[in-house]
């Protein structure tokens, strides 16, 4: 059974930047339910605009709490 994850993302260009250099490897936001989830920053590369990330978005994790698939969702 997986677990959908919803949060809401503003990441500026130069921000989005820094963890696509490398300098961070993984996002760490606070879900809508509260918890706090970390994640690839690779996984926002479809999402990326030149004004960086922004949106809500839905994280599908597994059983073993494995990123299966992100989407943006509608705001």
């Amino acid at each position: 059974m997986s677990d959908r994850i919803r949060f809401f993302l503003n990441l500026n260009a130069d921000r989005y930047l820094s963890h696509y250099q490398g300098h961070a490897k993984n996002v760490s936001v606070i879900a809508e339910d509260g918890r706090r989830i970390e994640f690839p920053a690779n996984a926002l590369r479809p999402f990326v605009t030149k004004s960086g990330v922004q949106g809500r978005f839905e994280l599908l994790i597994d059983d073993n709490n494995r990123l299966q698939r992100l989407n943006r969702l509608s705001n």
